[in-house]
């Protein structure tokens, strides 16, 4: 059966040649910052990868067909196409069906990727469970994607706006491997340190692409999660993140804002509310990530060479 996933010729080329690939997600374009800053920010995180000797692979549906790798045009639709909707893994079968445009989520971008044959997926931060989910049962599905895909996918841990032990718990319970870089401390997000502990570090992307075959040759099929805190002096200020939250998730209570619009919800309200600070460190965990990303890709296509 043919694949419905149009491979860019980039990315198809860098394939075929045995070159660093990294997938990128695009909601972080539609939806994670204002027009026309999402472009600017869009064009960086593909340009910090070029620049690093990587193929960026940013992964959208246009038009009812999914695409690994995109042209500057289809980059420019997506950020500035107030219609583009927000697509998970779920979604996928309805977007083409509807030749909607779509851009996709952490699940559905490591579907995607994982289809196209890429192994090294870099974003901002992972979903995840949700609070108070032993009463809503809202749970990211980013957790099931990691847990069987055979990805490497570097975050900044979890959004701080999750439950963070839930979601560990979670991952463990999935088999994904999780392994913090240069920490046994699990970031949360906007904040280097989320206060909880993992059991592996890493300290080097070679490392990281040994565990990558060390999984492969046993026939694991789930995710390597690479934890990637961002430099504490980049962190938001804590007094003010955790103030902040904490009003959010009171005003997301009060006004009964659950499920999927949660998280845009509780995102929009750190924005707003640290005055645009929180904004910017979300572009340093982004590049912060797709550096690491670079340097893991890189590794492990010198594995195969």
């Amino acid at each position: 059966m043919t694949s419905p996933v149009v491979v860019s010729e980039a990315v198809a080329d860098a394939l075929a040649e045995n070159r660093p690939v990294v997938a990128l997600e695009s909601t972080i374009i539609s939806h994670g910052f204002p027009r026309p800053r999402n472009l600017e920010v869009a064009r960086l995180f593909e340009r910090t990868l070029v620049d690093a000797g990587v193929t960026p692979a940013t992964i959208a549906v246009i038009d009812g067909v999914p695409h690994v790798g995109l042209d500057d045009a289809q980059v420019e639709r997506i950020a500035g196409d107030e219609s583009v909707v927000k697509v998970s893994s779920r979604d996928l079968g309805p977007a083409m069906v509807a030749r909607a445009t779509g851009a996709t989520t952490v699940a559905a971008t490591a579907l995607l990727a994982h289809r196209a044959g890429l192994r090294v997926f870099s974003t901002g931060g992972l979903g995840g469970v949700h609070r108070g989910a032993s009463q809503t049962y809202d749970e990211s599905a980013d957790l099931t994607m990691v847990g069987r895909l055979p990805m490497t996918v570097v975050s900044a841990g979890a959004k701080s706006i999750l439950d963070i032990p839930a979601t560990l718990e979670r991952l463990e319970t999935l088999g994904v491997t999780v392994v913090g870089y240069r920490t046994r401390r699990y970031p949360g997000f906007y904040l280097a340190d989320s206060g909880h502990e993992i059991d592996w570090q890493v300290d080097s992307a070679e490392e990281i692409a040994a565990i990558m075959a060390a999984n492969d040759a046993l026939g694991l099929s789930s995710a390597v999660l690479v934890a990637n805190p961002l430099p504490v002096e980049k962190e938001l200020d804590r007094e003010l993140h955790d103030r902040v939250l904490a009003e959010g998730l009171a005003e997301s209570d009060r006004r009964g804002i659950h499920g999927k619009e949660a998280t845009p919800f509780l995102l929009a309200w750190m924005v707003e509310h640290t005055h645009g600070a929180s904004l910017e460190v979300n572009v340093d965990i982004a590049v912060n990530n797709i550096r690491l990303g670079a340097e893991i890709a890189r590794a492990w296509a010198g594995r195969s060479a």
